[in-house]
C-alpha cells in the first residue's frame, strides 16, 4: 500500500508528462494530450489562462424541466435528469484505485464528475472490493486524492462508511452509515455532500430517513454503468445513451485508460458531459 507521500510523487510525474507533451501542440478542448490550448511559441511559454467557473455543460434557461419533492418530505430518489439535451452525467463510486491519470484527466481536461465515496474504500481497509483488486494505486492518496478530485472540480458524495446492503439494517445502524461518512467529507473535504448513492442501489424508507437525518437532499441512482474497457453497460432495449443519462464508473484497475476511452465516446456519439450539480439544482430548485 503506497504512502499519500509515494502518492503525490506519481500525481506530480503525471502531471508533468502531461505537460510536456502538450507543449509543442496547439491546444483545443482542453485534452492534455491537445496542450491545453498551448503552443510552443516564446509567448506561450507563461502558465496558460485556465477557464473559471464549473466544469462541464451547463443547463441552458428553461431546459431543465422540474423533479417535484417527494411527498413524503423525504430526499428524493433519482436516477437521470429530465432534458432532452444530448447531455449526461459522469459518477464513479467507492474510491479504491486512486489512479493519479484519472485525476490529470478530470483536472486538465475539465471533466465534471462527481465522486460517490465509502470510508473503507478512500482509507483502503480491510480487503478491496473484488472488482479493485489487482491495483497499481489501492489507497495510494486516500483523503488527499479526494481532496485533490475536489479541487480539481469534482464534488464528493456519501456512499456509506462500509457498503452494506442497507435495507438490512436498521434505522440506527443505517443513519451511522451515512452521517459517518458526511462527518468524514465534511472533516477532510471542508464541505458536507448533499447527495447519497446507497450501495448496490439498495435502499427502502429507512435509508430516505436517515439520509435526510443526515442533511441529505436526494439519493442518485444510474440508468448505466461503464465496464472494464470503457465500455457501456445500458438499462435500456435499445442500448443507447439518452439525453439526461447518469453512468456509474468505479475506482478500477486501469480507470486512467478506461475513463478516456469513455469520455472520447461519449463525444463521439455526439453527447456532452454535463455538470451534475447545476441540472440537479435546475431540476429540483435546490442549492448546494
Amino acid at each position: 500500500m503506497a504512502s499519500g507521500k509515494s502518492w503525490a510523487a506519481r500525481s506530480a510525474a503525471v502531471l508533468t508528462v502531461l505537460a510536456a507533451s502538450a507543449g509543442c501542440v496547439a491546444g483545443g478542448d482542453g485534452d492534455p494530450e491537445s496542450g491545453t490550448g498551448r503552443t510552443s511559441s516564446p509567448a506561450a511559454s507563461a502558465s496558460p489562462v485556465r477557464p473559471q467557473g464549473p466544469p462541464g455543460a451547463l443547463p441552458r434557461p428553461g431546459e431543465v424541466s422540474r423533479i417535484p419533492p417527494a411527498s413524503d418530505g423525504l430526499p428524493p430518489v433519482i436516477s437521470s435528469i429530465p432534458t432532452r439535451r444530448k447531455v449526461v452525467f459522469l459518477t464513479i463510486d467507492d474510491g479504491w484505485e486512486q489512479d493519479p491519470g484519472f485525476l490529470a484527466q478530470v483536472r486538465e481536461r475539465r471533466i465534471s464528475i462527481a465522486a460517490f465515496v465509502t470510508r473503507d474504500a478512500v482509507e483502503a481497509r480491510g480487503a478491496a472490493d473484488p472488482t479493485a483488486q489487482g491495483g497499481r494505486f489501492l489507497g495510494a492518496g486516500k483523503w488527499n486524492y479526494m481532496r485533490d478530485l475536489r479541487e480539481a472540480g469534482a464534488t464528493i458524495e456519501n456512499h456509506t462508511l462500509t457498503h452494506p446492503n442497507l435495507p438490512t439494517l436498521g434505522y440506527e445502524r443505517q443513519k451511522a452509515e451515512i452521517c459517518g461518512t458526511s462527518r468524514l467529507i465534511r472533516k477532510h473535504i471542508g464541505s458536507a455532500p448533499a447527495l447519497f448513492r446507497p450501495p448496490f442501489g439498495n435502499h427502502n424508507a429507512l435509508t430516505r430517513r436517515a439520509a435526510k437525518a443526515c442533511g441529505i437532499d436526494a439519493l442518485l441512482l444510474w440508468t448505466a454503468t461503464v465496464q472494464p474497457g470503457g465500455k457501456i453497460a445500458y438499462q435500456v432495449p435499445d442500448k443507447k445513451l439518452r439525453p439526461g443519462d447518469v453512468l456509474l464508473l468505479h475506482f478500477r484497475p486501469n480507470l486512467s485508460r478506461d475513463f478516456r476511452i469513455l469520455v472520447d465516446k461519449i463525444k463521439r456519439r455526439g453527447f456532452e458531459i454535463g455538470n451534475l450539480d447545476a441540472y440537479l439544482k435546475a431540476a429540483t430548485g435546490g442549492s448546494r
